[in-house]
């Protein structure tokens, strides 16, 4: 199984509905089945499971796990400080990565790199290794953190009109997450981002926006440029960016529907992060929300 790359959806586009990418074949599986695809039409939306979910385990157990609860494809981490892999240790063994992802027999809807303080030409180096290798396992979506939140926009308008051509250069859509601690922490500053960058997208996280530093902001205006959803519940009195599912604020049909108006058709991940003061288990509250989302899709 595995997901093959729509072109996302701008403007007068929502009236057409999507279209594939030039040249673009329908995705194959390693063993000759079709893979998932989308045709004009097609407003199907899939719950897949971020491999923080199960961030004490390798990556290869991660995907195993996310494969057994029956998810309908995995969202991938790579960080600086793991815990799976770090964009250096990918950059250095593409193959290796390739590697566990194929064997996993999981499909991948998209792999978030984040490249922490290495140094521009580095982050360039590990971008690019990163988006060869979702070529390779036909994961059509890259998502990365903005600046840091104070950050000059003109610059980071800059870096990411150049990170958008780098997975261009793969055949990789581009996302930036939406994060309190960045420059997306805004939701207006968000948009203007991909107003400035063609070819940029949204990765929305909610919880950001109902904990930001702004207290809880509307995050419609975002709604046309969103292709990834991080999802766990988040509790605004007092205060909890995760909480058991069912007993937190989040809106989980409010916000669905308003992303079917915008004719939405990729994933939502569920992202139940395992934290050190969690006093519930955390297989059981990803099952939970795989099943709510599901019910709601």
């Amino acid at each position: 199984m595995c997901w093959a790359s729509v072109r996302p959806l701008r403007g007068d586009d929502a009236a057409r509905g999507p279209q594939r990418r030039p040249g673009a074949a329908r995705a194959v599986r390693n063993d000759g089945r079709r893979g998932y695809d989308s045709y004009p039409g097609d407003l199907t939306v899939h719950v897949v499971c971020s491999t923080l979910c199960f961030g004490r385990w390798p990556l290869a157990e991660a995907l195993r796990r996310i494969r057994l609860m029956e998810f309908a494809g995995a969202d991938v981490f790579i960080g600086p400080h793991g815990p799976h892999l770090t964009p250096a240790e990918v950059a250095a063994a593409p193959q290796k990565f390739i590697h566990t992802i194929r064997a996993s027999n999981t499909a991948v809807a998209t792999i978030h790199i984040d490249v922490g303080p290495a140094e521009p030409a580095a982050a360039r180096q590990q971008l690019r290794a990163t988006a060869a290798v979702a070529r390779s396992c036909l994961v059509p979506l890259l998502t990365v953190p903005a600046a840091p939140r104070g950050s000059d926009l003109h610059a980071e308008t800059d870096r990411l009109r150049e990170w958008v051509r780098l997975a261009a250069a793969e055949g990789i859509m581009l996302a930036v997450e939406t994060h309190a601690e960045q420059l997306t922490a805004e939701p207006a500053v968000a948009a203007e981002l991909c107003r400035r960058v063609p070819g940029l997208g949204i990765c929305l996280d909610p919880s950001h926006y109902m904990l930001g530093p702004h207290g809880s902001v509307s995050y419609e205006p975002l709604l046309p440029y969103v292709w990834h959803v991080r999802l766990r519940d988040t509790a605004l009195n007092p205060p909890q960016f995760q909480v058991p599912v069912g007993q937190g604020d989040m809106e989980y049909s409010r916000l669905i529907a308003q992303l079917q108006r915008h004719r939405y058709q990729r994933a939502l991940s569920v992202d139940v992060r395992e934290l050190p003061e969690c006093p519930y288990p955390i297989d059981v509250e990803v099952r939970k929300l795989k099943y709510l989302l599901e019910s709601l899709v």
